[in-house]
């Protein structure tokens, strides 16, 4: 339940904040008020970490190892998002083109430094406080979540593609 927690904090936090800053309030495919790629990519941040802490690094290289990862998965993620959108819906979210380091139309240099930072941002200020309060939510909210997610996802799979 502690990672599907996350997965639903973030992937509503991402789709709102991407609704006030960036796409005029709009954010995602899906009909409910979550964006699941930042979601996902909280996710795998965690699981960076988790696998960067069995190796005891120093806390400067951890911190160092943590935002290279971070930048390499989370835009390989954010890439194969941004192609599996385009070939399964024939919409596309984002494009990064303009970018001037940009890599194919999903993913660019710039963003791959925002999700390393992302990453250090998560574990070491937000992780802490976010962990008190992640498992305190009730089991039954993350299994209606659960629900509801997968029959949005369901709907938007069948209306949308």
């Amino acid at each position: 339940m502690y990672y599907l927690n996350y997965f639903f904090l973030f992937s509503i936090i991402g789709h709102f904040i991407e609704c006030f800053f960036y796409s005029n309030g709009e954010s995602g495919i899906l009909f409910l008020y979550w964006t699941p790629i930042y979601g996902i990519g909280t996710i795998i941040i965690l699981f960076i970490n988790k696998v960067i802490d069995k190796f005891k690094f120093k806390k400067f290289s951890k911190a160092i190892i943590l935002f290279l990862s971070c930048a390499i998965f989370l835009a390989i993620i954010e890439a194969i998002g941004g192609y599996l959108i385009k070939w399964i819906f024939d919409y596309e979210l984002w494009n990064y083109s303009n970018h001037k380091f940009n890599i194919g139309n999903y993913t660019s240099l710039e963003m791959s430094v925002l999700w390393g930072l992302s990453g250090i941002l998560l574990i070491y200020y937000l992780k802490p406080i976010l962990d008190k309060i992640i498992q305190k939510i009730p089991r039954f909210i993350t299994i209606i979540l659960s629900i509801i997610f997968i029959f949005d996802l369901i709907f938007t799979i069948i209306i949308k593609s």
